[in-house]
């Protein structure tokens, strides 16, 4: 089986070049044997920024701030390429140029796998989110040959992004699968792809033109300010659930106004959320008021919701101080929770339960400012044991 054409992946950086695009690379448990088809081509320094192999789930945990529940999957491709746009950022490619694709892989290995061989690519750029998955025919073909499917799904969808045809189609030069001069597909193997074009809004978020926005709940709702002194609910929202829903209530009873939630795209620690990851969560906001924003720490948030009662979980509550949070640095953590204490009209402050031990927010080891402006509220009045992570896995089990 042939491996990546150099002609097509010269064609390739070409268009990517005369696009303007530039372009981080990441390949994680496959798809490296697209690397250096790009990096041996003559220019290729004219769009390849980075190219990264975090072969080891270690090196997958330390790039996207944490253990995956899934490490061959849409959720990860796109969190990897997401991490890879959000470097080529840092590394000086601007919004509109700058390009995250990343392939995440399960392959044939010395030991039988008990799942499905298969391929994920995903792309991330300004104007789109895209995923692409590959259901290989098990033990069809050899690691070799597998890996060079692989290498070339990735080339192809990185060629989605630069003229025409729109991420989710082919490639709009000759396609390095199923005879554009690469590896065929076989038979009852098919790319399967799901897109996202985001809302202008959603754009000027993840660029950093935008910190707030109001999202519409009805057809032709004009965005607006947020006014001083709302009730906000921040969060992930990973899912939405029931647990929540409570907070929302209790804390609407304390605070005796309405709540808005607020949803951040940008994370301390984690990379942002991609445009059909937000779309997603959105979603389960139809008939709720939601704000989303760029703003990854209270401190950000107060300066977009100045005099605001914010509602948080006994998690959250502890990482307001937590240096961790703060590059490490003890006195800044200080820092932020003068201003929080300061800033904020108070904090509404549920318990949660973790291995088996309910926290208590009263009990919590928080500085006394972050304290004294707290409404903790106590198990007799809320206690729902509801782990995001436990729905995700049913979620995925059902499916």
């Amino acid at each position: 089986m042939p491996e990546p054409s150099a002609l097509a992946a010269d064609a390739l950086l070409d268009r990517l070049a005369d696009a303007g695009r530039r372009v981080v690379v990441v390949a994680a448990g496959g798809g490296a044997a697209a690397i250096p088809a790009l990096v041996a081509t003559p220019g290729a320094s004219r769009v390849v920024v980075e190219a990264i192999v975090p072969y080891a789930r270690e090196s997958v945990d330390r790039w996207l701030g944490g253990r995956q529940e899934s490490y061959c999957s849409s959720r990860a491709a796109r969190r990897l390429a997401m991490m890879a746009w959000q470097r080529a950022r840092s590394l000086g490619a601007a919004a509109e140029t700058a390009v995250g694709v990343a392939a995440t892989a399960s392959l044939r290995s010395r030991e039988p796998k008990r799942g499905d061989h298969r391929v994920v690519v995903a792309v991330q750029s300004l104007e789109s989110t895209s995923v692409a998955t590959l259901v290989l025919a098990k033990d069809a073909r050899s690691r070799g040959e597998e890996e060079t499917v692989a290498a070339a799904l990735l080339l192809d969808r990185l060629g989605t992004h630069v003229g025409g045809g729109g991420p989710e189609s082919r490639p709009a030069a000759a396609s390095l699968l199923d005879g554009g001069g690469g590896p065929a597909l076989l038979a009852g193997e098919r790319v399967e792809v799901e897109a996202a074009e985001p809302p202008a809004a959603w754009r000027d978020l993840l660029a950093g033109t935008r910190r707030c926005a109001a999202a519409a709940r009805r057809q032709g709702e004009q965005p607006r300010p947020p006014a001083p002194g709302l009730l906000i609910f921040p969060g992930s929202f990973d899912p939405l659930h029931e647990g929540h829903l409570r907070m929302a209530l209790i804390a609407e009873e304390i605070a005796e106004r309405p709540l808005a939630f607020e949803l951040s795209v940008a994370n301390v620690d984690k990379p942002a959320l991609d445009y059909l990851e937000l779309s997603r969560r959105t979603a389960q906001f139809s008939d709720r008021p939601l704000w989303l924003t760029a703003a990854a720490t209270f401190v950000e948030k107060l300066e977009l919701f100045p005099e605001a009662t914010f509602v948080m979980g006994a998690d959250t509550f502890v990482r307001l101080a937590d240096p961790r949070y703060y590059g490490g640095s003890a006195a800044a953590a200080a820092d932020a929770a003068r201003r929080i204490a300061t800033g904020a009209r108070g904090l509404i402050v549920f318990g949660r339960e973790r291995d088996g031990v309910f926290a208590e927010p009263a009990r919590l080891d928080v500085p006394a400012p972050l304290r004294d402006v707290a409404y903790c509220v106590s198990e007799r009045e809320f206690r729902m044991d509801v782990s995001s992570t436990a729905l995700r896995r049913q979620a995925r089990e059902d499916a």
